[in-house]
């Protein structure tokens, strides 16, 4: 695993450069070169660690728990070739193959969404029976765009070139083409971000119980809150709304997850990196306890 180190800090109560196993692993890929409105999110992984120490607590009031409670690592960034996104999936495949053969908990910082079936395809040769959930504004379904199949828009059509199509569980979409939203609707995997559509389909037959391997593109959230993403989509839900479906995730069995699509320059006041950093901490402190 090739690593740069962080411009910016360790995310806040991180240890260094360890792979612990049953522990989270944070490893940063700043990769924007599919981008297909506004770039910046090479920077995704500096900006969230860079808030998260004066930006955010180590505890969480949600969940009454705090990060100095639990072990957890941050890697750093990867060092990413420059260009097509081929290399660049490619090596964050490698990277968390590294990551889980040490039974550890890959927690993936992006960078754009195009990176996210590197991990995915790591995590499924290692739990064939993984599910994943997609927390996001656009469906990621296209066969190609702009002459590219592994663009951002491309993510999820990608990770269902191994995935079963009932294992993937899509939650908050709200743009698309016509063609996707029929595709999703027919295979029942469109679900709306409240909690009760969400519980609901966890206690599918495909899902309950499943590894999970998580994706968070930050346009779920509303552009009035996460501003600083690359194609922000109004309708997005509150930080309210992200705790009751994390409240949703307690006790599941979470083998990884990534945040993607954080632009941290296109929002100085830093809000959407906070935002970010503040979803990481919730998230880490929702994995199994191992």
């Amino acid at each position: 695993m090739n690593l740069l180190p962080s411009n910016s800090s360790l995310f806040i109560g991180a240890t260094a450069n360890l792979i612990l196993k049953g522990k989270a692993a944070i490893l940063g890929c700043g990769y924007d070169g599919t981008t297909s409105f506004r770039p910046g999110t090479r920077r995704g992984p500096d900006g969230l660690r860079g808030v998260s120490d004066a930006g955010i607590e180590t505890y969480s009031p949600a969940q009454d728990r705090d990060l100095e409670e639990i072990q957890f690592t941050d890697l750093g960034n990867l060092d990413l070739p420059c260009g097509a996104p081929e290399p660049v999936i490619e090596d964050l495949y490698q990277a968390t193959r590294e990551i889980l053969a040490k039974d550890a908990i890959p927690a993936i910082i992006g960078g754009e969404h195009s990176i996210s079936p590197g991990p995915i395809l790591a995590a499924f040769e290692k739990y064939p029976d993984l599910a994943v959930v997609q927390f996001d504004a656009h469906a990621d379904l296209r066969e190609e765009w702009n002459g590219n199949r592994n663009s951002h828009a491309c993510a999820m059509r990608r990770v269902l070139d191994f995935l079963s199509q009932d294992r993937l569980l899509q939650v908050g979409i709200r743009s698309g083409t016509r063609e996707e939203f029929a595709e999703m609707k027919k295979g029942t995997r469109l679900v709306a971000a409240n909690a009760s559509s969400f519980a609901a389909a966890m206690k599918s037959k495909q899902l309950r119980g499943a590894p999970l391997y998580l994706t968070f593109d930050l346009d779920l959230f509303d552009p009035s809150l996460v501003s600083g993403t690359g194609t922000p989509e109004p309708g997005g839900i509150s930080w309210q709304t992200f705790e009751e479906l994390r409240d949703v995730l307690e006790g599941e069995n979470i083998i990884g997850f990534d945040i993607v699509e954080l632009a941290p320059t296109l929002d100085p006041s830093e809000n959407s990196s906070v935002v970010a950093a503040k979803l990481m901490r919730e998230l880490l402190l929702t994995l199994p306890t191992r």
